[in-house]
């Protein structure tokens, strides 16, 4: 007779403990939920509504939520602020998603070099970022937005540059307390790259706190993206942003407040969104948690 050998199943993606564990944190959950809403909406939203974000109406001007087919109401030239608001969406998460790699990138290449070569190199890296951090970032990135050239992009690099330095400690703890285990010895000894070392072995067993870091680095620059744009150095119009909307709501507070309240929920609900995702990832990823 043969014996018969059973193959051991492999263990899909939504059975991992991971998975399992950031299920189970409930806000988490409900934050991921929230940010494939929003995403969503502003990415296919303006193509349902009837109106689009330019167009003018001034018979309509100042309606209030829920008239006609202005769902959310219009603003003090009569255009829809369903439509600009999702338009604005695009434009604040756009913002938050391409400055967190940014910030990610550059984070993560000072940190693990930092981390790994140690002495003199570690110094001067480290305390160049000491040197950012001893600015308060908003005043930096406001002080930046000013001298230079409002646009998306521009506006995007500046935040990119404001908040790479947490990044960077993170990474480069992490890289300290790694590269003398013993796989890192073993790759040395057999004639391993510094390079491969450093972004081929190392890197890929940070990833948990980088991920963990990218979330919060979104929250952070939708609401930075938010406030230099309602002081007026940000994202300027026509082109809409949840902050610059809140720029051009402030004299109406009394007469029209739904100018202010829907883009203030916009980005209430996606900075809240994001730190939530934070919190259930810094939880599943945590080996000393074993909650399955």
């Amino acid at each position: 007779m043969t014996a018969l050998t059973v193959q051991p199943t492999a263990n899909r993606w939504w059975q991992s403990r991971v998975v399992q564990r950031f299920i189970r944190h409930k806000l988490a959950l409900l934050g991921l939920v929230m940010i494939v809403f929003l995403t969503l909406a502003c990415a296919f939203g303006p193509y349902l509504l009837p109106y689009d974000s330019l167009y003018i109406d001034l018979r309509a001007r100042f309606a209030p939520p829920l008239t006609g087919e202005h769902y959310l109401g219009t603003d003090p030239l009569g255009r829809d602020i369903a439509a600009r608001l999702l338009m604005a969406g695009r434009v604040s998460l756009l913002v938050g998603f391409i400055s967190m790699i940014l910030a990610i990138v550059v984070g993560m290449i000072v940190g693990v070099i930092a981390g790994y070569r140690g002495g003199w190199i570690n110094i001067i890296l480290m305390r160049t970022v000491d040197g950012f951090l001893s600015f308060p970032s908003i005043f930096l990135l406001l002080a930046l937005a000013a001298a230079l050239k409002p646009s998306a992009m521009m506006i995007t690099v500046i935040i990119a540059l404001t908040g790479w330095m947490e990044v960077a400690r993170i990474v480069e703890a992490e890289v300290r307390s790694l590269k003398e285990r013993e796989f890192i010895l073993a790759g040395r000894m057999l004639g391993l790259s510094r390079a491969h070392i450093m972004f081929r072995e190392i890197l890929p067993n940070i990833m948990g706190p980088i991920i963990v870091a990218a979330t919060l680095t979104v929250a952070r620059a939708i609401l930075l993206e938010a406030y230099v744009s309602f002081l007026g150095f940000g994202i300027q119009p026509p082109l809409p942003s949840w902050g610059n909307m809140l720029n051009g709501a402030q004299q109406y507070l009394a007469s029209a407040p739904w100018l202010a309240i829907i883009p203030g929920i916009a980005i209430t609900i996606a900075v809240s969104s994001f730190n939530f995702i934070g919190d259930g990832l810094r939880d599943a990823l945590d080996v000393r948690i074993d909650t399955v």
